[in-house]
């Protein structure tokens, strides 16, 4: 199962392993359901998570019915219960809107909710993060989750993000992240596929992120919360809904 997975991540084009995972979803959830695990976004229980992970597989981490992984779900859990992002009235800017929250968020009637990408078939706007179609200080909430590891300049990145968020608003920007690194590792010049799978951890991803993350969106003028939510939770509910203990939620603000 693990090779099988790591095979399709590998060699299926992200756009139409979107479109072929909408098939494969209620098939996988029946014959997984169970009450030991239960994804938080919609509720529902299975007797395990699928494995996944383009170079080093993670067992037991994928949801079922969501597709959610673990940043998903903790995502999940802090805005349901840490803000009013559910009740409040916000415009709202996705980039690269993942599965496990496009239709979700789309449904909810006290949301302006705008998507972007590049290449996702779920984006309303295709654009480039390093030079958006926006007007500035336009949105009041900001997600872009495991994106900037992907872009060459994500400095640009970042201060286009910032430049289109509100004063006041809230940007959640999160990151595969190493935090036993210091500072972030990149090298231009390793261009092999297999080589950036194995040192990036992805195939298509530029660099390693360390704990200079935050300091670096700090220098672009958000301030910076790290959030570990983990610590929040009963440890039956972090085993329960299969979270990554000790992943940090960076929640950033303008003002």
């Amino acid at each position: 199962m693990k090779k099988l997975f790591k095979l399709v991540l590998n060699t299926i084009p992200r756009p139409l392993l979107i479109r072929l995972s909408y098939l494969a979803r209620p098939i996988i959830s029946f014959f997984l359901r169970g009450n030991t695990y239960t994804d938080p976004i919609d509720g529902k229980s299975f007797s395990k998570f699928l494995p996944y992970g383009y170079e080093n597989q993670r067992d037991n981490v994928l949801s079922p019915s969501t597709l959610s992984l673990e940043r998903h779900r903790l995502l999940w859990l802090y805005l349901s219960n840490e803000t009013n992002f559910f009740t409040a009235p916000a415009k709202v800017l996705h980039f690269a809107p993942e599965q496990a929250f496009y239709k979700r968020f789309r449904t909810l009637k006290h949301l302006d909710y705008t998507t972007t990408d590049l290449n996702s078939p779920l984006a309303d706007v295709k654009a480039d993060i390093c030079n958006l179609p926006f007007e500035d200080n336009e949105y009041d909430v900001i997600f872009c989750n495991h994106v900037l590891e992907h872009i060459p300049n994500d400095t640009k990145a970042m201060q286009e993000i910032f430049r289109v968020l509100k004063p006041g608003g809230m940007a959640i920007l999160q990151i595969p992240q190493d935090l036993n690194r210091a500072t972030t590792f990149e090298d231009d010049s390793i261009t092999d596929p297999k080589e950036r799978a194995k040192i990036f951890g992805q195939y298509d991803h530029v660099r390693v992120y360390g704990r200079d993350y935050f300091e670096k969106l700090r220098s672009i003028g958000f301030e910076v919360d790290e959030i570990d939510y983990t610590k929040k939770l009963a440890k039956k509910d972090v085993i329960k809904y299969c979270l990554a203990p000790g992943e940090i939620l960076p929640v950033c603000y303008k003002h």
